[in-house]
């Protein structure tokens, strides 16, 4: 797989793997998943639901702001699968509250990658 690819998950199985037992972290605007994958690099999945807006514009932009955020953020290269679920609440959030939520999020879920299962 490319470089492109890489960091992402795209197949069914891989977001079921991470549905299937995740540790969670969740405040107002995010819930995210995380489950130590075997890939020794991690991977983001997005869920961006058409019911928290129904505006493309809006549900593009937080999908910018979490793929930046995970960019830039130490816990790509920990062996993580993540799943990042928005909520609601995150539709109306400026994009300096939706990274600090981000940065907590991944700063609790890196833990996870260093305790055995």
């Amino acid at each position: 797989m490319g470089a492109a690819g890489r960091g992402r998950l795209r197949r069914k199985v891989d977001f079921d793997n991470v549905f299937e037992r995740p540790q969670r972290s969740s405040d107002g605007e995010f819930t995210v998943l995380a489950r130590v994958n075997d890939c020794g690099h991690a991977r983001l999945g997005l869920v961006v639901p058409k019911r928290i807006d129904k505006r493309a514009v809006e549900r593009n932009r937080l999908k910018r702001i979490i793929r930046e955020s995970f960019r830039q953020d130490p816990i790509q290269a920990l062996a993580l699968d993540l799943v990042v679920i928005a909520k609601a609440s995150a539709a109306g959030a400026d994009s300096p509250r939706l990274r600090r939520s981000l940065e907590r999020h991944w700063r609790r879920l890196a833990r996870v990658a260093t305790v055995p299962n």
